[in-house]
């Protein structure tokens, strides 16, 4: 036992400090293993940025009420003030009514049109959501044509601006703050006075979807069976964070079924690549190997030195490549359209992803370096002789 670990770490050694001389094909491997592995961080990244900002929009205390009718109005809203399990603020149960709207504005980066959401809240809105806050400037005033911008908004679209005009459905709205929310999705949003929108869309009393603070997560079943059982009422019930999730998990499947047939095909020519440049390396090394292996050299001492050179090269490819990914791709900025707006995000390259590429990297590396070593070891000495 003792032997075969010496000539392990013998062999490992030797070869490992030998790879000096192979520079130019060893190089050649180490960058289809670098390939691979930044391109499957980078489309990665966007799944893991798109989701955490999927996860920051919602809160598994506060509930999302959809009328199965289109709309929901003022009645519908003091019947599900009186449900069961919902939270009380200062001025009574934390029930807001919403209004949603979609509007045309030219982007920032390209000047293309976009679309970005205008919601209409009511006034207890920062007791609904405590994650919300104004960063700058002050809150709209009820009653008047005044917005509040997501910071992210401002960011996408030009014009948005602290003390800016919006003209929008015939009316003029003026950016009076810019608030934030958790990082999540409405930071992508305007919001004003939902009775103002309300207005300009002629829908008095007309609210697209209905939110409810419960008073613990626990509170959510018994809050939603007895609404969506109320004869009073036609509505579905889910928590805000399980309704983000869903429209997390809906882009998930084809980021993953892109990104991951992309890494496939690359990794299968990267594989191949490091298989037939070790081959050439074991080639030009008969003669080494067949001196050792005279000499009493085990042959799985062999193998095991010729696999983990691959195993090096492709922690090498993988570990640079992770390195450039996390300088150029964390926290990149981006933008999608998602729900028929504009939503800002940016990429995240996690640690569990670094580890996940390193971990494909000494993957590709093994399978590269793991059929040159069977046939190193299973080379005969006289036929090693022979050849060189």
């Amino acid at each position: 036992m003792a032997t075969g670990l010496r000539q392990t770490f013998t062999i490992s050694a030797w070869n490992l400090r030998s790879m000096t001389g192979r520079l130019r094909p060893s190089a050649v491997a180490v960058a289809g293993f670098f390939g691979v592995v930044l391109v499957f961080v980078a489309v990665l990244s966007i799944q893991k940025g798109f989701s955490a900002v999927m996860t920051n929009s919602g809160s598994p205390d506060v509930a999302y009420i959809s009328s199965n009718n289109s709309q929901i109005d003022g009645n519908a809203l003091k019947v599900i003030a009186q449900a069961p399990g919902v939270a009380q603020g200062s001025n009574g149960p934390l029930v807001m009514g919403a209004l949603g709207a979609t509007a045309q504005i030219p982007t920032r980066s390209s000047g293309m049109l976009g679309s970005v959401n205008m919601r209409g809240v009511g006034a207890n809105v920062t007791e609904v959501w405590p994650d919300f806050h104004i960063i700058q400037g002050r809150m709209f005033k009820p009653g008047l044509d005044e917005i509040i911008v997501g910071r992210q908004a401002e960011r996408l679209f030009p014009g948005l601006s602290i003390g800016d005009v919006f003209k929008w459905n015939h009316h003029d709205w003026k950016v009076v703050g810019i608030f934030a929310k958790g990082g999540g999705i409405r930071e992508s949003e305007i919001w004003t006075d939902v009775n103002q929108l309300q207005a300009a869309y002629n829908a008095t009393n007309q609210y697209s979807i209905a939110y409810a603070r419960l008073m613990s997560p626990a509170a959510f079943p018994a809050f939603k069976k007895a609404l969506e059982q109320n004869p009073q009422l036609s509505v579905t019930v889910v928590r805000e964070s399980t309704s983000w999730a869903q429209n997390a998990d809906a882009i998930k499947a084809p980021i993953y079924l892109i990104g991951g047939t992309v890494t496939l095909l690359m990794a299968i020519g990267a594989i191949f690549g490091a298989i037939n440049i070790m081959y050439s390396n074991i080639a030009s090394r008969m003669g080494d190997i067949a001196t050792l292996r005279a000499l009493g050299f085990a042959r799985l001492p062999i193998l095991f030195a010729v696999v983990l050179e691959g195993v090096v090269l492709g922690l090498v490819g993988g570990a640079s490549a992770a390195l450039i990914a996390y300088l150029i791709f964390n926290n990149y900025q981006a933008s999608t359209n998602t729900n028929g707006a504009m939503m800002a995000f940016s990429f995240s390259v996690t640690p569990a992803l670094i580890v996940t590429a390193l971990i494909l990297a000494i993957i590709m590396g093994f399978i590269g370096g793991l059929f040159p070593a069977i046939r190193a070891a299973r080379l005969p000495v006289a036929t090693a002789l022979r050849e060189t």
